[in-house]
């Protein structure tokens, strides 16, 4: 939890009372400490309440050893909250404070900085070492301490039963809701329907794996719970986060969606503007499609995903950024197949599940429809839409960053995917690569490049020709390929011999409209670049000379 002033004196109170322990350090401070000093505290300080079963652990500034409060002036300019940035970037899992208070005791300062428990199964390390406490002193983390948090892997934080909670502390609306989905889940069953109708809430709750033997567990809380709930939680907020970005990426509306989340899906989804979407997917037509730009299963989807896939254990929340083109959603917690191609393969099941009891129960809530069918039904209905498919970034540590676009990137993809649809998946998620311009592997090219699918000089692919006349789009294949070198070169020549001489930059002028559209400006001016030198060295046809600080291109006359 995280303590108002007047809890945390009372805290500090009992904290000094029972001085030091295992998951309690003093330190005077009374200027300086060292950051990497820091740093080993907070890990060996997490593991150690881990290992205790505690929710938190201490480490506190302007604190003798024997408990005497003397006052720290540690970064006492007001940098001191900035720590909660640079700790994650030397811990696993991204690690940081819970809170850091800065407070007035007894007529001192005190900081005091609030650590978490190790998440299970993985010891909390600092620069890649785990430490522990030994006494007084600081120690790597031993064998026997460190096997005995990785044992804690099996362990389902979503089935754990929450503490002091009980049933008033679950929305009646959500209740309802439940149960109305829950019985709806079973109308096939005659027999277990009749049964249903007759249970008492906390019966079908049981029944549908929300409860457990009538206890409220973290999974009934987070879909159920009331918001005000939010306090039997340790130190953070089931919450979804809506910010609507205007056209300079200036934020322009907010709102936050809390528990119960099995209504809160709902409420983020009315918030999107989901406009209506023309495009012409089908080739030989002038009548356009009209979409939606996101359809409603795949929004709800990725964020149902999220609350059932999110490492609650890092505290964080899921935010859902709406942009003019594009929806971003941001999870706490690291991708568990690793790679979206591993989460495609046919027959996948994950190595393990993080939250399977809150999955089963989101299943009999139809808010899922299997643990691990996720990707690919989101990937095939924006397949069957012609559309974009999400796009995983995976670049941070545990977190999951994924984009779903709300209008087309290339045509040419759309139309092939509208023209021909049996192509696989695997296919469609290498194509919808190459139109976003992210790489992919020389082998794949090359079987996309066999089934002429794909063409260029690798890694500047694109749209093959088998393709641009299955969609009746030369022109666009043309711009892709661009001419022939000597195409080029005759041109230069010719502006050459209209202006008698020529700068790089009127070359660039005269050039720029024909170069392959799949080359950046760099690639460009280095193609020209070597166009040049190879007239010059190899054609012997133009030299280079100097007018003053200008360089200039001129022809060669004969004889030399």
């Amino acid at each position: 939890m995280i303590y108002s002033e007047k809890q945390f004196i009372d805290k500090l109170d009992d904290i000094i009372k029972n001085s030091e322990t295992e998951i309690v350090e003093f330190k005077e401070a009374k200027n300086q400490f060292n950051f990497n000093d820091i740093g080993k505290y907070f890990s060996a300080l997490s593991n150690e309440a881990n290992l205790r079963g505690k929710k938190e652990a201490w480490l506190l500034f302007g604190i003798t050893d024997n408990g005497d409060v003397i006052g720290t002036q540690y970064r006492n300019s007001g940098t001191l909250r900035s720590l909660k940035k640079e700790i994650p970037a030397n811990t696993n899992e991204r690690m940081t404070f819970l809170e850091i208070y800065d407070l007035q005791y007894k007529g001192k300062r005190v900081v005091a900085f609030q650590i978490p428990p190790a998440i299970r199964g993985i010891p909390t390390v600092w620069n890649g070492a785990a430490w522990s406490r030994e006494g007084e002193s600081l120690a790597p983390l031993p064998l026997n301490k460190l096997d005995e948090i990785r044992s804690q892997i099996g362990v389902d934080w979503s089935k754990e039963i929450v503490q002091g909670a009980t049933f008033d502390d679950l929305d009646p609306e959500a209740v309802s809701y439940a149960r109305e989905l829950f019985i709806k889940k079973n109308s096939h069953d005659d027999k277990m329907l009749k049964l249903l109708e007759k249970s008492s809430d906390i019966e079908l709750l049981n029944k549908a794996g929300i409860l457990l033997n009538g206890e409220i567990t973290n999974t009934a809380l987070i879909l159920l719970g009331k918001a005000e709930a939010f306090t039997l939680f340790d130190g953070f907020i089931p919450r979804i986060t809506w910010t609507l970005y205007g056209s300079n990426n200036s934020v322009r509306a907010y709102e936050h969606f809390d528990m119960p989340m099995l209504m809160a899906v709902d409420k983020a989804y009315s918030k999107i503007r989901n406009e209506s979407y023309r495009y012409i997917a089908a080739q030989g037509t002038l009548f356009p499609e009209e979409v939606k730009a996101y359809d409603e299963d795949v929004v709800k989807e990725l964020i149902n995903n999220c609350i059932a896939h999110s490492n609650y254990q890092l505290r964080g929340k899921i935010n859902l950024e709406e942009f003019e083109d594009r929806l971003v959603f941001i999870n706490e917690g690291n991708f568990i197949p690793e790679t979206v191609e591993r989460a495609l393969e046919d027959g996948y099941k994950p190595p393990y599940y993080r939250n399977a009891f809150l999955c089963n129960a989101m299943v009999n809530l139809f808010m899922i429809d299997t643990i691990s069918m996720g990707i690919p039904k989101i990937y095939s209905m924006q397949r069957d839409k012609c559309f974009p498919l999400p796009t995983y970034d995976l670049d941070e540590p545990n977190r999951v960053k994924v984009t779903l676009y709300g209008q087309i990137i290339d045509k040419n993809y759309t139309t092939l995917l509208h023209e021909d649809r049996t192509l696989d998946m695997q296919t469609v998620f290498m194509l919808d690569k190459i139109q976003k311009k992210l790489s992919i592997k020389k082998e794949e090219y090359q079987t996309l490049k066999k089934r002429g699918l794909s063409e260029g000089r690798y890694p500047n692919i694109y749209v093959s020709l088998k393709v641009a006349d299955a969609i009746g789009d030369q022109a666009q294949y043309m711009r892709n390929k661009g001419l022939k070198n000597g195409a080029y070169k005759q041109l230069i020549l010719e502006m050459i011999d209209t202006k008698g001489k020529a700068t790089k930059s009127d070359i660039m002028d005269v050039l720029l409209p024909v170069l392959p559209d799949i080359l950046s400006i760099e690639q460009k001016k280095k193609k020209v670049t070597n166009l040049l030198q190879s007239m010059k060295n190899k054609d012997k046809t133009i030299i280079n000379e100097k007018d003053g600080a200008i360089d200039y291109w001129i022809r060669r006359q004969w004889p030399v």
